[in-house]
Parts: structure tokens; C-alpha cells; sequence
């Protein structure tokens, strides 16, 4: 049994929080989605692929900042770059700046579906923005939603605050299923705008899906037929599953497509790309604008980013080390006998319980998630991880002992 972690000041400053924001901190990060009492609250620095709370625990960090963390924390050659521009340039003006066209060119040289790109800031500005592009081109209303999509009226999964008119056209499938997609097409035949999909799958809280033979394929078919624009949400495959995206590793192209996350290394950008006729609604159809969205901060670490991605040959190390890692974690859950799940090797690792009518489930995943953050093993229960490039072989072998002792905890409860 490992010991539990002295969190004081995780928790001090939670308290202090309570008066000062709305929940202490925001969504996803609040306590409840991890174990309470367990895990810490506040980080104070990282570097590489760790990262240290405030109270001084060291973790190997498998969350990686929900996805941003590509490359590893502090990564000084990007860092660099940002200081250099800020330093010698400036990045937040009225017009725009030069590095706006640089980040561009480059997107349409590594994805297959950028012939134009439009640059935000987060991946709900990227979704939400691309569907205002579908329902401007094509005329039409009705939107067959798979996966997250971010916080947005037209997607968000809590719907409160949000009169029922916002997300009324907006209607959902499931990953990995045509027949009920299309059932979705069919009804609304004549005002299907678009189809937005995740090109991996990864439902809230539950086991990451690949597709499946010809599932991909058969989206873009069926978007063909019905007249809709189909749009890959690679918020978290892009510049991760491969330069560019699980489009490009699939060989399925898109009519559009939003990027960010993983982009620049934890910098704020996303953008949405896509086929040069449907993206030109914004040049004079569609509003697109905000104060923050050419700064070029992050446009120049992403273009940092990029460049180290293609000249390291990154994502090729970080799938070997996710392929290793998934065949060694599936060895010792084989091994445990016990009811988990492992998916989403190389790139999005979960480890998830198999739900029972007892609720055992729970309690096992509780244990586990409380055993494996008191080994210094930073993941999430309800959300899966990722691999960086920082994380070293020692690192990938630690973790998986660490899973293994986690699991044996376990069998006291079963």
C-alpha cells in the first residue's frame, strides 16, 4: 500500500479559491473528476514530461495538459522563439503580421484537407466556427454531431444556461456506427449542413475507439450523398496521430477540418482548414474576429513546433513508445484478472473499468486512480492520457510496474 500524498497546500489553496472563482478552478480540472483528497489541485512548475504540485510531488505526467504538451514542458527551443519575437518584434497589433502567412503555407504542406486555414485560439472556436462555414456554404441547418466538440451553445454536453433553440439542429451518432448515421441523414435529408466527427473516437469517460474498416470511408460517402460538408474535429489527433492528422494516417480527407491542441506545444492557437470554396465564406460571408486571434506568440511556437515535429521525427518516436507502452500495459492487465479495459494505444491511453450492475466498477477505478497518483503516476479516471516526447523509456517502464502494483491493491476489494 503506497502512502498517501501530503497535499496541504494543494488544499489550503482550494479553500482560498472558493471565494475567489466560480468552483476554485474551471470544468475538467476541478477535483471531482480525478479523486478527491487524493489528487493535487495546483501544479507550481513542469519540465520535460513531469510535473511538480505545489507542495513538492513529482509526477510523470501521462495527462500532458489535456493534450497540448506534444514535445514536453518547457521545451527550450520553442520558448526561445517566443521570446524572440516578444522581445524583437512585438506579437499583439491592430494589423496583422507577416509569421500569419508562414503558419499557413505550412499547414497546407502537411494537411491533406488545408487549402486555406483560418487561426483562433481554442478548438471550440475552431469547431464553432466551422460550422457557421457549413451552414453558410451549403445553406442549410441540421448538423449530425460524434464526439466532443467543446463548450459551445450547439454542442456542449451541460446544457445550462442554454435555451433549447441553440442545439435543437444539432443531432447525435455514435462512433463507428453508418447505419445510424445515416438514419440521422435520412430523416433530415434536405438541410443536412454538415457531419462533424472525431476521426478517432473518444466518448467522455469511456474506452478511446478506432475506427473501423471502412467506417471513415463510409462517412465521407454518406456525406456525398447527402449534400452535407463532412468535418474531421482533430482538436486532439492533429499533429499527434501524424503531421497531418488522423486524416493523413486514415487516408480519408475532409471537406474541413479544426487543429489545436498539440499545434504549438501548449502555446493558445487552433484553427480550422479546409478546401479552398466552402472556406471562402469568410471572406465576406461569415464574421470571423477577435483581438487576441493573430497575436503571434503562439504562431510562431507552432511554426516552432512544427519544424521540430518533421525534423526529429517525433510522432514516429511517440507512436513506437505508445505501441511499447500498450503491449506491456495489456500484459500485466492479462496477467491481473481483473475487469479493465486498455485503450487508445499509441497516442491516447486509457485505462477504464468494466461497468457491472453491483457498481463494483466504481470502487475499482476509485482504488486504482488513488493507488496510481500515490505512486507519483499522473493520469485521469475519466478522461484518457497521451504519450509525449519527453517521456523516456524509464518513465514507460516505471508506470507500467506502477499500473501493475495499482492493480494488485485491487484484489482486496474483489
Amino acid at each position: 500500500m503506497a502512502d498517501k500524498l501530503k497535499l496541504e497546500k494543494s488544499m489550503a489553496m482550494y479553500e482560498e479559491a472558493q471565494k475567489l472563482v466560480p468552483g476554485a478552478v474551471a470544468g475538467i480540472r476541478r477535483p471531482y473528476n480525478f479523486v478527491q483528497g487524493e489528487y493535487p489541485i495546483y501544479f507550481d512548475h513542469g519540465k520535460g514530461g513531469r510535473i511538480t504540485d505545489i507542495d513538492g510531488n513529482e509526477y510523470i505526467d501521462f495527462l500532458c495538459a489535456y493534450g497540448p504538451i506534444i514535445i514536453g514542458y518547457r521545451e527550450e527551443e520553442i520558448d526561445h522563439a517566443v521570446q524572440e519575437q516578444i522581445n524583437n518584434k512585438g506579437f499583439c497589433f491592430s494589423l496583422t503580421q507577416p509569421q500569419q502567412n508562414e503558419l499557413v503555407r505550412k499547414l497546407q504542406e502537411v494537411i491533406p484537407s488545408c487549402e486555406m486555414a483560418a487561426l483562433v485560439k481554442t478548438g471550440s472556436d475552431a469547431t464553432t466556427i466551422a460550422i457557421r462555414v457549413a451552414r453558410a456554404y451549403t445553406g442549410k441547418t441540421k448538423i449530425a454531431r460524434c464526439g466532443y466538440h467543446g463548450w459551445h451553445d450547439w454542442c456542449v454536453e451541460v446544457k445550462g444556461g442554454i435555451p433549447e433553440k441553440f442545439y435543437e439542429d444539432t443531432l447525435e451518432f455514435h462512433y463507428n456506427d453508418l447505419d445510424g448515421l445515416e438514419t440521422i441523414l435520412k430523416a433530415n435529408r434536405d438541410d443536412m449542413a454538415a457531419i462533424i466527427v472525431t476521426p478517432v473516437g473518444h466518448p467522455l469517460a469511456a474506452p478511446v475507439q478506432m475506427p473501423k474498416p471502412g467506417y471513415l470511408e463510409g462517412v465521407r460517402a454518406l456525406a456525398d450523398k447527402y449534400g452535407a460538408l463532412l468535418i474531421f474535429d482533430e482538436i486532439r489527433s492533429g499533429f499527434r496521430v501524424s503531421l497531418g492528422g488522423a486524416q493523413q494516417y486514415f487516408g480519408v480527407t475532409p471537406d474541413l477540418s479544426t487543429f489545436g491542441k498539440a499545434m504549438a506545444n501548449g502555446y493558445a492557437i487552433a484553427a480550422l482548414v479546409g478546401k479552398r470554396e466552402p472556406m471562402m465564406v469568410l471572406a465576406d460571408k461569415v464574421f470571423l474576429s477577435s483581438t487576441f486571434f493573430p497575436n503571434t506568440d503562439s504562431i510562431v511556437a507552432a511554426l516552432k513546433t512544427i519544424e521540430i515535429l518533421q525534423r526529429d521525427k517525433i510522432l514516429d518516436i511517440i507512436k513506437e513508445k505508445g505501441d511499447q507502452f500498450g503491449i506491456d500495459v495489456q500484459k500485466v492487465i492479462d496477467e491481473s484478472g481483473l475487469p479493465v479495459e486498455f485503450s487508445g494505444a499509441p497516442w491516447m491511453p486509457f485505462i477504464t473499468f468494466s461497468k457491472d450492475e453491483t457498481g463494483l466498477y466504481k470502487k475499482l477505478r476509485t482504488e486504482f486512480y488513488t493507488q496510481l497518483i500515490r505512486r507519483r503516476v499522473f493520469l485521469q479516471p475519466y478522461h484518457h492520457g497521451y504519450i509525449c516526447y519527453r517521456h523516456t523509456d524509464e518513465d514507460i517502464a516505471y508506470t507500467v510496474n506502477a499500473i501493475r502494483e495499482s492493480l494488485n491493491e485491487l484484489k482486496k476489494l474483489v
